[in-house]
């Protein structure tokens, strides 16, 4: 009898237990929201931050911690919507936290099965009650119940009539963003880089070169067993996508720097820019390191730099990590022209700082900071840093732009920039491209032509640059250009 008592009291104490968790797992959420709102800081850093201060949690709260913020963020601009349908009060005018409250529970309705309507409103209450609140339960109530017995037939715009709100709402994107794409790109191809942004996205994984057939295939083997998937990019067969991964630091091979995280357009960009063994490679805004290491596989020599302590601290984890002993890495402002390495650079990978709107799909949070004011303002540095660092090139050197956007006045119109205003030669890459995604360019090309929206690029340059589109191919969005330096290019 005693250890019936035992059993009953240590069961009473898992479920209370478990209880208590629940109510902290959806806390941890809105807590990460409201942070989100009063200050600027990258989300997908947050979570993480958060997520390994409460380790001690079990991983599937975890798991639902960060699902639940993820989706609320992806999903926001669509909550607001339904919000302001059911509500006599604008989401815009709500208490921020009334606000972060709403847009999670209504994610949780529509986007999470496992949780009832029911309890997600008595919970939503009871956060309410908890933070001060109590006044507004009933307000609160209403809404979600309201949305919860129509949201089998929630209101969406009408697609004939408001064709840029149908895509913003249906698509959980910014209206302007929407219109800018409608102008740069059409609506097929708008529409389908919307369509791609909303798709899972599963971790891309780089494994290292020199690992001979049978120890990948063991690796793989590894990995997988731990309940991952792992499919070959078809694009590059050393990156891997990973899904039903968790834990990734965890998974074989990590710690013995056997792979890295790192998605196929990165990698991408170091395979086009043609590095040879005996080549000095400079990459100047280098974190987190991935192209980098890369490169230090392919060269002799990599030079791996970037403006703060805080980011080439990350590139050295990483460099230390994967064992890449002919990397050297320094803190050094990419504006600030350095004589040391005047004209000697064989090769310059230069990804600048962007509006990263083709990442996205990966940092939900882009989105709601992006402005047509904050992309414009860009333009100037990226120029700067590509006029800077074009004078490291030797003669007969390649520069290899990239971004991790789809804005063409940072892409296409840099190209112009580049060849026009610092004198560097379009080379073509069509002939290194993989046979598919070679394909995927010209269809996409074809289809920004009808549209008349090419943005005045030689035929030259365009064999020499590639814009990859989210929904087009298996890939963030991303664009890469190869220049070289006229190989009879004299000082002045």
């Amino acid at each position: 009898m005693a250890e019936n008592q035992q059993k009953n009291a240590g069961g009473t104490a898992n479920r209370s237990n478990r209880q208590n968790t629940r109510g902290i797992s959806r806390e941890i959420p809105l807590e990460i929201l409201l942070t989100l709102e009063r200050e600027k800081q990258y989300s997908n850093r947050l979570i993480k931050a958060v997520l390994d201060k409460y380790d001690y949690l079990d991983a599937r709260d975890k798991a639902f911690i960060k699902r639940m913020t993820e989706g609320t963020l992806e999903r926001q601009q669509e909550l607001d919507y339904y919000l302001d349908c059911f509500s006599s009060h604008p989401v815009k005018k709500m208490k921020p936290f009334i606000r972060c409250l709403l847009r999670m529970s209504v994610y949780q309705m529509l986007y999470m099965d496992s949780v009832p309507d029911s309890a997600v409103c008595n919970e939503a209450c009871k956060l309410a009650a908890k933070r001060g609140f109590g006044s507004l339960r009933g307000f609160v109530n209403g809404i979600l119940r309201n949305i919860s017995r129509n949201k089998d037939s929630l209101p969406l715009p009408d697609e004939s009539t408001e064709p840029l709100k149908y895509l913003s709402v249906r698509y959980s994107m910014p209206e302007w963003i929407v219109q800018f794409w409608l102008d740069e790109y059409g609506r097929q191809i708008t529409a389908a880089m919307l369509e791609g942004l909303m798709e899972i996205h599963p971790v891309s994984l780089r494994f290292r070169g020199g690992l001979s057939a049978e120890e990948a295939e063991k690796l793989f083997s590894e990995v997988m067993e731990r309940g991952a998937v792992l499919k070959e990019s078809p694009y590059l067969s050393c990156v891997r996508l990973l899904e039903h991964g968790s834990n990734i630091g965890e998974l074989p091979g990590f710690a013995e720097g056997k792979w890295i995280v790192q998605d196929v357009s990165s990698a991408l960009a170091v395979e086009l820019a043609g590095i040879r063994e005996t080549d000095f490679v400079l990459d100047v805004c280098a974190a987190p390191g991935g192209k980098s290491i890369f490169a230090a596989e392919k060269a002799a020599k990599v030079l791996s730099r970037d403006v703060s302590e805080e980011k080439t601290d990350l590139i050295r984890e990483n460099v230390t990590r994967m064992r890449a002993e002919n990397i050297e890495v320094q803190t050094w402002d990419a504006t600030c022209f350095d004589e040391t390495y005047e004209g000697k650079a064989d090769v310059v990978l230069l990804d600048v700082p962007c509006s990263g709107l083709g990442v996205m799909g990966k940092k939900r949070d882009i989105k709601h900071r992006a402005s047509r004011e904050g992309m414009e303002s860009l333009r100037p540095l990226q120029r700067e840093i590509a006029r800077v660092c074009s004078g490291y090139l030797k003669p007969g050197g390649t520069l290899l732009y990239s971004t991790c956007t789809v804005n063409p006045e940072e892409n296409e119109e840099m190209v112009r920039f580049l060849t026009g205003e610092l004198g560097l030669i379009p080379v073509p890459l069509e002939e290194s491209l993989p046979e598919l995604l070679l394909k995927q360019k010209r269809e996409t090309e074809a289809l920004r032509d009808r549209e008349g929206r090419n943005h005045g690029l030689t035929a030259e340059e365009r064999r020499a640059c590639i814009q990859l589109l989210p929904g087009y191919m298996d890939a963030d969005g991303f664009f890469i250009a190869r220049l070289g330096k006229p190989a009879a290019c004299l000082k002045g």
